[in-house]
């Protein structure tokens, strides 16, 4: 749901808005590359959820993503293992592994690489936050050096799980993973390595003995910038090469010479998560109205400047036969209205709705630092204000955010691995359990029979059977939604046009900025 703090550094560079203070200005280093990053340096340690998606300069998984295009889930494809998983049993797969890879500390590949990092992550100890993703992951054992076998709990195919960056076995610790040398000395298969790290830069440099093609972007220099006006400035008098930039920012450097933008479609979505402690927001048909009375294409033009798609649900388009096109909210003023009339929520003498002493209204937080929560945060409250619900917009932590969800609705977001739809929708959709994120389902609204379809459905392979099974999944959550969603990002980025011959952008997760984009292959880009 959210970037966890990577580094508690203060320095001068965070709140610069003088050009140049900060920045590392492009060189006439062909092979080099400049981008302003958002989001604070550090913390590349895959068991703590760097590159969990196989896209990373320096850590590479046993399968990786490709595609030509965003309007689809990508294939994933092999890249520490040498085939596609192979089913050897019920519920277990067999991946031979490449030979003759070799970490950037020289320190060769093998199984015990793999099983060591998967075992990491779902150890106790670790605190992994994201653990719960590879909860369908029973065990990954070696078999001999060169192979590993994975067992699941589930029919379905293992592949969305094997995206993970692999750690050297000597680097994995037994000990909570915020504490980890790996956060700000990784050591991965990769085609890059770190070279330096400070607060406000890292610098990654091409590895001499990837056992792949040599990159021909031979530098990455990512910069910590942290406001969107001073990235945007940046890549407009060439400082940087590239950013990452709020959509409505996008129009403003889209004329500029040698600027090109690009805008990826994701899986990312941005909602509003409820309160269990609130009455109003616990009230199922309250809820329910919320969903009718938000006009959400509005949103999109208006907030987002076109960049993004309607979401009713977690579940986009892209998931093909496991997309039910009928469960979207259609916005209608007067239904919500007659929805909350006949709940019992009656128009109070200050025009907020109350029922049995209680008012129809609540407190709706949002990340402090991420403007576009807060202009869905106050676009979402102006929706409901009509309809005499009182939202009251707040900017605030992380911290703090995760100690008020039983209090506050939040502005949160999701998508962090959507290249299975179970992973889309299991967490965010069933009933918290004791190893839940706090930002799964926070409310713990869910309508019944909803947490059975669910575990069915992850059970399953994929079949039409299966489909059918997520779209009956998609029609129960509509009769009593648990958020209200709003939008599937699309994620936009500015760059400037070196030259290069780059690939295609992919389908994006929750995560994006300047690791994502146009850069998301960077050592495959050629002159």
């Amino acid at each position: 749901m959210r970037r966890r703090a990577l580094q508690a550094v203060v320095t001068a560079c965070a709140g610069a808005v003088v050009l140049g203070s900060c920045a590392a200005a492009p060189t006439e280093d062909p092979g080099r590359i400049v981008l302003a990053e958002g989001q604070e340096l550090g913390d590349y340690n895959p068991v703590a959820g760097y590159g969990e998606l196989g896209v990373s300069p320096i850590y590479e998984g046993l399968l990786r993503p490709q595609a030509d295009t965003d309007d689809r889930l990508p294939d994933l494809v092999p890249s520490l293992a040498t085939s596609s998983p192979e089913p050897i049993g019920p519920r277990r797969w067999r991946l031979p592994l490449r030979a003759g890879v070799t970490f950037s500390d020289g320190s060769t590949f093998d199984s015990a690489d793999v099983v060591a990092t998967y075992s990491a992550v779902r150890d106790p100890i670790v605190a992994s936050e994201i653990s719960t993703n590879f909860t369908p992951v029973v065990d990954v054992q070696a078999d001999g050096e060169a192979a590993v076998v994975v067992t699941m709990n589930t029919d379905a195919d293992p592949s969305p799980h094997l995206l993970l960056g692999i750690a050297p076995s000597e680097k994995i610790e037994h000990a909570p993973v915020a504490d980890w040398a790996l956060n700000t000395a990784p050591v991965g298969t990769g085609p890059y390595a770190l070279e330096s790290l400070a607060p406000d830069q890292a610098v990654m440099t091409a590895r001499a003995d990837y056992w792949g093609e040599a990159p021909e972007v031979t530098s990455l220099v990512f910069t910590y910038t942290p406001d969107d006006n001073t990235r945007a400035q940046q890549i407009t008098t060439g400082e940087v090469d590239g950013v990452s930039l709020p959509p409505t920012m996008l129009a403003a450097v889209s004329d500029r010479d040698g600027i090109e933008t690009v805008s990826v479609a994701s899986a990312d979505w941005r909602g509003v998560s409820f309160p269990a402690e609130n009455p109003f927001a616990a009230d199922p048909q309250a809820r329910l109205a919320m969903n009718i009375g938000i006009d959400r294409g509005a949103l999109i033009t208006d907030v987002l400047d076109g960049h993004g798609r309607a979401a009713s649900t977690p579940v986009a388009a892209i998931y093909g036969d496991a997309y039910e096109p009928g469960a979207e909210f259609a916005h209608d003023t007067a239904r919500a209205a007659s929805v909350l009339d006949a709940a019992g929520w009656i128009a109070g003498s200050g025009g907020v709705r109350e029922k049995d002493g209680h008012e129809a209204s609540f407190e709706l937080l949002y990340n402090a630092q991420d403007t576009l929560r807060r202009d869905l945060a106050v676009a979402f409250a102006a929706a409901m204000a009509p309809l005499g619900i009182e939202v009251t917009p707040r900017g605030s932590s992380w911290d703090e955010i995760e100690m008020s969800l039983d209090t506050s609705a939040v502005v949160l977001g999701g998508g962090a691995t959507p290249y299975s739809i179970d992973s889309q929708v299991f967490d965010t959709l069933h009933s918290r359990v004791p190893d839940s994120s706090p930002y799964s389902n926070p409310g713990n609204f869910v309508p019944a029979g909803m947490d059975a379809l669910l575990q069915q459905a992850r059970d399953a392979a994929t079949t039409p059977e299966n489909d059918a099974r997520y779209r009956t999944i998609q029609t129960l959550y509509m009769s009593e939604p648990s958020y209200v969603f709003l939008a599937f990002l699309d994620h936009t980025y500015a760059y400037r046009d070196l030259g290069w011959q780059q690939g295609a952008p992919i389908l994006e997760p929750h995560s994006h900025g300047v690791a994502w984009g146009p850069w998301w292959h960077v050592a495959a880009w050629t002159r």
